[in-house]
């Protein structure tokens, strides 16, 4: 298509680089696209609008399409975040200039053409070289280092054995600090049984955790595959679905709030929301809507939500996908925008034969948005999400108490080595890549 002579890979050709872009339409959108170019072309027709997703890509295609055609007439854009009938309408009574797209589209052009330059220059240098066919991507090449060096710090890994001793007190126990010796262990095992432990200190701190933010797509994938065991195509997929079905918003955002336009609407959402999912059925929710509200840090789409469409039914009728999925978009709503987790946190400290040993407690003042957590965990069918241990509760106590001994014992360990990447931490690691090489108020997308 460039030139002839690049059909054979050689080094000495490369780096190539197109002096103008070329675009060939593919024999099985040949139709479609005759049809569409037909369409603009039509002398009835006075301007196009562009309905494409209210993206980057989607500005891509249709530009890409406009421009091959050889349409010159007025560009309109309708820009919109749900396929409810409501706003769709709104769309239409509120369309736009197409210019005022014109940077999304130098974006996507951008993105497209870097992606050639790496994959179609790399890719022919890497494989010239080793002999043999090695493909070169933006994202696939760094991607895959960030495995190939997982993998490496797992198999250099050697496990070091610990020994901890845990002192039984009666309603609760404490821990000393890990031993590496465990002969060392057994003497402290050995010198605390049938003795008493005395209290050095004990503090209570009332503390709180907010509420999570909303989901943007990589935070839902990241999700979905920790608690449903979704790959990220799958959750896209899924969402994909539901956005076209009018029961969630616009899936491919990298946004966690909502602009403030959204505010007046959202009681009513939160309440269709939780009348629709039966894992809130007994919770009162007092909504404090201003927690997700963030003009500054949407961009083009604010974060996924349901719609106002969702029912108990229509999520009851749903394939096991989509609706696991639903529930996760809606459980995330109702927590945002719930109160605060209010907890208290008693440590204490305690000395017995000459060491001493800890215990941390939590006790709930007010469940807040972990509530609706515990009822979605107790009702989903397919929850991946493991639950460590619960924390211990512990009796109020002083500086100064004892209590004896009641039981000791040795707990043996040893040292984990880092885990093998899940799509959701790779996806974590792929969004936090390079975050510490970078000033603070750079911008990273």
């Amino acid at each position: 298509m460039y030139d002839a002579r690049y059909a054979k890979w050689s080094y000495d050709d490369l780096p190539i680089i197109p002096e103008e872009w070329k675009y060939v339409v593919g024999k099985e959108k040949k139709k479609q696209f005759d049809l569409l170019k037909k369409l603009m072309r039509d002398e009835r027709v006075t301007a196009v609008i562009n309905a494409c997703d209210a993206g980057r890509e989607g500005e891509a295609i249709f530009r890409t399409v406009y421009q091959m055609a050889g349409c010159t007439k007025p560009m309109k854009r309708l820009w919109i975040s749900s396929m409810e009938d409501e706003a769709v309408r709104r769309g239409f009574q509120e369309l736009r200039p197409g210019s005022d797209y014109d940077g999304l589209y130098d974006a996507a052009r951008c993105r497209n053409q870097a992606d050639w330059l790496v994959g179609i220059n790399a890719t022919r240098l890497f494989s010239v070289l080793y002999q043999k066919k090695l493909n070169i991507g933006r994202v696939m090449s760094p991607t895959l280092a960030l495995v190939v060096k997982r993998e490496a710090e797992i198999g250099a890994f050697s496990p070091e054995p610990f020994y901890t001793v845990v002192l039984e007190m009666g309603d609760f126990s404490v821990s000393g600090k890990r031993i590496s010796d465990k002969d060392e262990a057994k003497q402290l095992l050995e010198a605390c049984r049938g003795e008493t432990a005395v209290i050095k200190e004990a503090g209570t701190k009332k503390k709180s955790e907010k509420p999570p933010a909303l989901y943007d797509l990589t935070t839902l994938q990241r999700e979905a595959n920790r608690i449903l065991g979704y790959t990220a195509q799958q959750t896209l997929d899924y969402l994909q679905n539901l956005y076209e079905k009018k029961l969630c918003t616009y899936p491919r955002t990298d946004s966690r709030y909502l602009t403030s336009d959204m505010e007046p609407g959202l009681p009513e959402l939160v309440r269709i929301t939780a009348e629709a999912m039966p894992f809130a059925a007994e919770s009162t929710i007092q909504p404090d809507v201003t927690r997700v509200i963030n003009n500054k840090k949407v961009t083009d789409h604010h974060a996924i939500l349901p719609t106002k469409n969702i029912s108990r039914k229509q999520a009851g009728e749903l394939p096991l996908g989509e609706r696991s999925l639903l529930e996760l978009v809606c459980l995330r709503l109702l927590c945002a925008v719930s109160a605060s987790h209010e907890y208290a946190e008693r440590t204490v400290t305690a000395e017995c034969a000459g060491q001493l040993f800890t215990a941390k407690g939590k006790e709930t003042i007010n469940p807040g948005w972990k509530a609706l957590e515990e009822g979605y965990r107790s009702g989903s069918e397919k929850n991946a999400e493991k639950e460590g241990e619960k924390e211990q509760r512990i009796p109020k106590v002083k500086e100064g108490d004892s209590f004896p001994v009641s039981s000791a014992s040795v707990r043996e360990g040893k040292t984990s080595p880092p885990g093998h990447f899940t799509e959701d931490s790779l996806l974590a690691a792929m969004e936090n890549a390079g975050a510490k090489d970078m000033p603070e108020d750079a911008e990273r997308k």
